[in-house]
C-alpha cells in the first residue's frame, strides 16, 4: 500500500497529464474557444425551432459569417465526431464540457 508521499507523486503526475491534455486540445483549435461557444449556442436555438437536416449547413453559415477558416474549423469538427449540426452539437461540444 503506497504512503502519503507516494499517494501525492501520483496524484500531482495525473493533474499534470490532465493539464498537458487540455493545453494539447487548446492548441488544437481553430478558433477561439468563445467562437465555439457562439457557434453552440446558435445550433442550440436553431435546432431546437427545426430539425437537422444531416448536413453542416447551419454551422458552415455561421462559420462563413464570423469570418472562421470555415473549410479547417469543419474538418476539425469532423475529426471530433461532427459530420452535421446536430452531431457537432452533440459531440463536439461536450469535448468543451471537459
Amino acid at each position: 500500500m503506497p504512503n502519503n508521499e507516494e499517494k501525492l507523486r501520483r496524484k500531482k503526475i495525473l493533474e499534470d497529464i490532465k493539464t498537458e491534455s487540455r493545453k494539447q486540445f487548446h492548441d488544437s483549435l481553430p478558433m477561439a474557444e468563445a467562437e465555439f461557444k457562439g457557434l453552440f449556442d446558435y445550433l442550440d436555438e436553431t435546432l431546437s425551432e427545426r430539425e437537422c437536416g444531416h448536413t453542416n449547413t447551419l454551422t458552415r453559415e455561421y462559420l462563413e459569417k464570423g469570418g472562421a477558416d470555415t473549410e479547417r474549423v469543419l474538418t476539425w469538427l469532423a475529426e471530433q465526431g461532427g459530420y452535421c449540426d446536430c452531431e457537432i452539437l452533440g459531440n463536439a461540444e461536450e469535448l468543451f464540457e471537459n
